[in-house]
């Protein structure tokens, strides 16, 4: 997998994510959900955070607003590590699995940061209402838009028995989070580079091997 081939990758996975998330932020209004089957549903909801929701200012002493500017520029240097990462490793002639597992982690990260940085001036807000794009009244400004996500999937839906100590009549649903195309991308680079750990750096070390063998000449010597 060359330099193209990975660029071409993550062009596509940002036009799903970036066209995916304008079509829900042009058509739903915040909260509204679309059942597809009983276990896969279209629901709106917006991120002002990391993953799951969580903000900065949940465990620091900071307001929202500060906690979302300084989420928002680690991700754009986040972003640019994780670039200089995968053009390092094209450069270095990496395994296809480990490009692919980078490039999609690369274009996960990057589908996040537009929203974060532009959709604050890019949209108005959706409250009880279908938001418009290049708004003259946006919601919000550089650096502190919100992500947009939609993919959710409550495969098990169901209240603990009465009978059950502390979890009786309680709600119990899997699987909980509420997430998008960007983020699939994220999951799926860092599961493979998981999964697939010894494939994804066996070119590597088959390499470092080939290096390290002496030359003929030398044992004949």
């Amino acid at each position: 997998m060359n330099l193209r081939k990975s660029l071409l990758l993550i062009f596509l996975i940002l036009a799903i994510d970036q066209i995916s998330k304008i079509y829900i932020k042009t058509h739903f209004f915040l909260g509204e959900s679309v059942a597809v089957f009983n276990w896969f549903k279209i629901l709106f909801i917006e991120n002002e955070g990391a993953a799951w929701g969580a903000k900065l200012s949940d465990v620091l002493p900071i307001s929202d607003n500060t906690g979302k500017l300084i989420l928002t520029i680690f991700r754009l240097f986040a972003i640019l590590g994780i670039g200089y990462w995968l053009y390092d490793l094209t450069k270095k002639k990496s395994s296809t699995t480990y490009l692919l597992a980078v490039s999609l982690i690369f274009a996960g990260a990057l589908g996040n940061i537009i929203d974060s940085v532009l959709y604050g001036v890019l949209f108005d807000h959706s409250n009880n209402q279908v938001a418009t794009l290049f708004s003259t009244e946006p919601y919000g400004s550089l650096f502190y838009g919100k992500v947009v996500d939609m993919l959710y999937f409550p495969m098990i839906d169901v209240t603990w028995p009465n009978w059950i100590p502390y979890f009786g009549g309680n709600n119990f649903r899997f699987f909980e989070p509420v997430f998008n195309v960007a983020d699939t991308a994220i999951s799926t680079g860092v599961g493979i580079l998981i999964v697939f750990n010894k494939k994804a750096f066996g070119h590597k070390e088959a390499a470092t091997k080939i290096e390290k063998q002496p030359d003929q000449a030398d044992l004949n010597a």
